[in-house]
């Protein structure tokens, strides 16, 4: 019986992430058919009569009503097939495989990176409140909040590429070496990545642990003789982790799918580059495949920012005796 309101949760819970889903293919569909153009008239615009037009949008389908084009796409999903691209041919899964492997990599590398020093230093920070380190640290991330993505891509590409000439400025992958043995192609555009992120989640996690460490459990635990590393892992750490999990799960999301600048900015070949390309030309399968994955990978990151949260709740947790 105890687990019967976590089961109905979770159903409920991937019910509204099932309606999501549908309603963002639905409107973001419905965007790309509303913009000015499509893919023929962008391809073929002052180069082709207009009959040249009407056939090809005809054999494209873009000659049919919204909804049917809808509805052909979604039952195609359905049976595993994304649809050809209306500029290249090729299959949108395909593309989606090739420039995903490339964003996945990225993503992982500065999602672990961003956990790990996120954590500790906003940890420690807590703990060692007007220390030294904390003054330090919290005067680095509000530099780094202030400045701009593009613009810290930038100065990073001046100082370590063209300066130092330590790292490449363009991370133009070799397709017959490993993807991991270019690691040195990762630094710039993960470092880019995180210095926005990162100093936003060391300022909540770091401000979290000081409420907690004030709290009235950790005051009981303390009273009751309990040790100040258990108080720290038991009381303090789970709950300021908790109140700031939402948050550190949109900037893995953010890191995974929507690193457009950095993409752009070291020629990274992501998924969030093919996009802009891809909409810029009207290419809706393209779109509509990449948009997905990456709303997709949203809603689960935010239904385990939920389950981390409630798992980290002081509530859970069991008292002091």
């Amino acid at each position: 019986m105890r687990g019967m309101p976590r089961l109905a949760r979770l159903l409920r819970c991937s019910v509204q992430a099932i309606f999501t889903l549908w309603l963002l293919s639905a409107i973001i569909f419905s965007a790309m058919s509303l913009v000015k153009g499509d893919a023929v008239t962008q391809q073929l615009s002052g180069t082709a009569s207009r009959e040249q037009i009407s056939a090809l949008r005809t054999q494209l389908g873009l000659d049919q009503p919204l909804v049917r084009r809808y509805l052909h796409w979604v039952s195609g999903v359905l049976r595993g097939d994304w649809g050809n691209s209306y500029v290249s041919g090729r299959p949108v899964s395909k593309l989606l495989w090739e420039r995903g492997q490339f964003s996945l990599a990225l993503g992982a590398t500065a999602s672990i990176l961003l956990v790990i020093i996120a954590i500790t230093a906003g940890v420690y920070c807590g703990l060692h409140p007007g220390s030294l380190t904390d003054r330090l640290i919290s005067t680095l991330s509000v530099g780094m909040v202030a400045l701009p993505e593009f613009v810290t891509g930038t100065l990073l590409v001046v100082v370590f590429a063209l300066t130092l000439h330590w790292l490449p400025a363009l991370s133009l992958i070799s397709p017959t070496a490993s993807l991991w043995s270019q690691w040195s192609l990762f630094v710039l555009p993960v470092l880019t990545l995180l210095s926005v992120s990162l100093a936003q989640n060391i300022k909540l996690i770091r401000l979290g642990v000081i409420q907690a460490s004030h709290s009235s459990a950790c005051e009981c635990a303390r009273l009751n003789g309990v040790s100040e590393p258990r108080v720290v892992l038991h009381w303090i750490i789970p709950p300021a982790l908790g109140h700031c999990m939402p948050v550190l799960m949109r900037y893995i999301t953010y890191l995974f799918g929507g690193a457009l600048i950095a993409e752009t900015l070291f020629g990274w070949p992501g998924l969030a580059a093919a996009l802009l390309n891809a909409t810029l030309s009207r290419d809706t399968p393209v779109v509509m495949g990449i948009a997905m994955v990456i709303c997709t990978l949203t809603v689960l990151l935010n239904l385990l920012a939920d389950v981390l949260t409630s798992l980290l709740h002081p509530a859970a947790r069991p008292e002091v005796a």
